[in-house]
C-alpha cells in the first residue's frame, strides 16, 4: 500500500530548516555578527554562558529595528537587503535569505531591545517560532539592537546531546569572533563570558590589520607577516592580504579567506597555497594566510550552502592559479632573509665548568647557578675525596735512605737491643707486619740486630739516642738522625741543616 502523501506543518519545516542553518552556537554568532555588520555598527559585544547554549547575547551601535517592522522580524524569507531575485547577482550585504533570526527563534527563546537614531525609546519583545509572544513595550535603551539567544536547541534534545563540551563550543564562537575581528579593521569587537569583568577578545575600531592579527594570534605571526597584492581587469578581482613569511610555520594551517567580505573556506585555494609552502617550510608545518578576495558580484554565487560556508565563483581555477603565482613571487622576495634558530650545543659535547659558568653569568645575571646543578667534566677539578682525611702512615721513612736500599741493608744498620722507658713504649705506634717478619728472620750473616726506634714525642721535639756496636758509643740527633758530630745543632730547640720531622713521627735507626 502506498504511502499518503502530507503537507508537514510550518512550524516542523521552520525547525527542519532551522537545523540546517544553526548547527552550533558558533554558527548563531556568525549569522548575528554579520546581521551587526549589514547595520553599519562599530562596536560589537558578545556575552557567552556555556559556550553559547545556555546564553547569546549580541550588542551593537547600529541602525536599529523600526518599531513597525518589529513584528515580522524573525519571520521566514522576511529580509530588508533583498526584493528580488536578480537582485542576488548585485547583492554587497552579507544576509540576504532573512533566514537567520528565524531559525534561531525556533530552536531557543530570542528577545530583542533595538533603537533607532530618531526614536525617543527602545523596543523590547520576545520572539518563539518565528512569532512574537506579546507586544513590542517601550523601553531604555541605547541606539542600536541587542538580541538575546536563551536555551538553545532546548526542544531538539538531539542536536543538544550532540554538542561538545562547553568549552570547545566557546573556543568555536571565539574563533568567528576573532576572524571578524581581523577582516573588519574599522569595527570594535568585544567577547567574554557571563560573570567575568575581562574580556577574553577586545580590538579596537582604530586599529589596523595587522594590529589585530597581533591581537588574536600573537606577535610571533605579526612580526613576519607580508602583504600580497593582486589585480587582474580581465577577470575582475582583486586580492589582498597578508601571509607568513619562511621564517614561521605552525602545525595547523590558519587559513582567513574572505570572498566579497563573507567568511568562507575554499578547498582548492587552500590546496593551492599549501603546495607553495611545501618548498619553504619543514615538513608537516604549514604557514598563517590571511585573504581578502573581491570579485564582481555577478560572478559569484553564494547561495550554494546553507550556512554560507562556500561560495562558486567564475573563472575559479585561473583566479586561484594568478594569486598561487603571486604569494610564490611574494615569497621569493623575502627568501634573501632567513632566520635559522641553531642548536648551540651538541649532545655529547664536553665543556668546561668555566665556560658554562661564564657564558651564564654573560648571558643572564639575573638567575644564580648553585653547586649542585654544575657538573664535574675536568680531571683537574677538586674531587669529594679531597676533603676526607687520609690516614698517616705509623713509619715514616728518613730522607737520607734511598728508596732503593734493600732490606737487608737496612737490617745491617739496626742495632739488636732496646732500651726504652715504660713512658717511650706507651706512645711507640705499632709496626708493620712486614717489618715484624724481618726482625724475626734468622741470622744467617752473624750479624747482631738490635732494633731501637727514635720517638719524636709532642712535647719532647729531641731525644738522644744510642747506637751499641763494637763497644762504641754514637750519640745520634734527635732531629734529622744523623751523628751528632757530623750534625752542626744536634739535639737543639733550632733546628738543623737537615730536614726535621713532625712531632709525634716515629724515626727508624736505619738513618744512622
Amino acid at each position: 500500500m502506498a504511502g499518503t502523501i502530507r503537507r508537514l506543518e510550518e512550524t516542523v519545516v521552520n525547525r527542519i530548516a532551522a537545523g540546517e542553518v544553526i548547527v552550533r552556537p558558533a554558527n548563531a554568532v556568525k549569522e548575528m555578527l554579520e546581521n551587526c555588520l549589514d547595520a553599519k555598527s562599530s562596536a560589537i559585544q558578545v556575552v557567552v554562558k556555556s559556550g553559547g547554549l545556555k546564553l547569546l547575547q549580541i550588542q551593537d551601535n547600529g541602525t536599529g529595528i523600526r518599531r513597525e517592522d518589529m513584528d515580522i522580524v524573525c519571520e521566514r524569507f522576511t529580509t530588508s537587503k533583498l526584493q528580488k531575485f536578480e537582485d542576488l547577482t548585485s547583492i554587497a550585504t552579507y544576509g540576504f535569505r532573512g533566514e537567520a533570526l528565524a531559525s534561531i527563534s525556533h530552536v531557543a527563546h530570542v528577545t530583542i531591545v533595538t533603537r533607532t537614531a530618531d526614536s525617543k525609546c527602545a523596543y523590547k519583545a520576545g520572539y518563539s517560532d518565528g512569532k512574537p509572544l506579546a507586544t513590542p513595550k517601550p523601553c531604555a535603551g541605547n541606539q542600536g539592537t541587542q538580541i538575546t539567544v536563551e536555551d538553545l536547541f532546548y526542544n531538539v534534545p538531539s542536536r543538544r546531546k550532540a554538542m561538545r563540551s562547553p568549552g570547545e563550543e566557546h573556543a568555536k564562537v571565539a574563533e568567528v569572533m576573532s576572524r571578524y575581528a581581523i577582516h573588519n579593521a574599522g569595527v570594535g569587537f568585544t567577547l567574554k563570558k557571563q560573570g567575568e569583568s575581562m574580556a577574553e577578545l577586545r580590538t579596537s575600531p582604530t586599529s589596523s590589520t595587522i594590529d589585530n592579527i597581533r591581537t588574536v594570534y600573537g606577535p610571533a605571526v605579526a612580526r613576519e607577516l607580508i602583504e600580497v597584492k593582486c589585480n587582474d581587469s580581465r577577470l575582475a578581482f582583486s586580492m589582498k592580504g597578508h601571509i607568513s613569511n619562511a621564517n614561521y610555520s605552525t602545525k595547523k594551517f590558519i587559513f582567513l579567506l574572505f570572498i566579497n567580505h563573507r567568511l568562507v573556506d575554499s578547498t582548492a585555494l587552500r590546496k593551492a597555497l599549501e603546495a607553495v609552502y611545501s618548498t619553504y617550510l619543514p615538513k608537516n608545518m604549514h604557514p598563517f594566510v590571511y585573504m581578502s578576495v573581491e570579485i564582481m558580484p555577478s560572478h559569484v554565487d553564494v547561495n550554494v550552502h546553507p550556512t554560507k560556508h562556500e561560495v562558486h565563483f567564475l573563472h575559479e581555477d585561473v583566479i586561484i592559479e594568478a594569486i598561487q603565482k603571486q604569494v610564490e613571487t611574494s615569497l621569493l622576495g623575502c627568501n634573501s632573509s632567513r632566520t635559522f634558530f641553531t642548536q648551540a650545543l651538541l649532545p655529547g659535547v664536553v665543556v668546561p665548568v668555566s665556560e658554562v659558568t661564564s657564558s651564564e653569568t654573560s648571558s643572564s645575571t639575573s638567575s644564580k647557578t648553585y653547586a649542585h646543578q654544575l657538573v664535574r667534566t675536568d680531571h683537574r677539578d677538586q674531587k669529594l675525596e679531597a676533603f676526607l682525611k687520609k690516614p698517616e702512615d705509623p713509619i715514616i721513612s728518613s730522607p737520607s735512605v734511598s728508596t732503593k736500599t734493600s732490606v737487608a741493608e737496612v737490617d745491617l744498620a739496626v742495632p739488636t737491643t732496646s732500651k726504652m722507658t715504660d713512658a717511650d713504649t706507651a706512645d711507640v705506634p705499632m709496626a708493620t707486619d712486614e717489618h715484624q717478619n724481618q726482625r724475626k728472620r734468622p741470622r744467617e750473616e752473624g750479624v747482631e740486630e738490635e732494633s731501637e726506634e727514635t720517638i719524636i714525642g709532642g712535647d719532647q721535639r729531641h731525644h738522644a739516642h744510642r747506637a751499641e756496636g763494637d763497644g762504641d758509643t754514637a750519640e745520634v740527633c734527635g732531629l734529622c738522625g744523623s751523628n751528632t758530630s757530623s750534625c752542626p745543632a744536634p739535639n737543639q730547640a733550632l733546628p738543623c741543616q737537615h730536614t726535621p720531622f713532625e712531632p709525634g713521627a716515629v724515626l727508624p735507626v736505619d738513618s744512622v
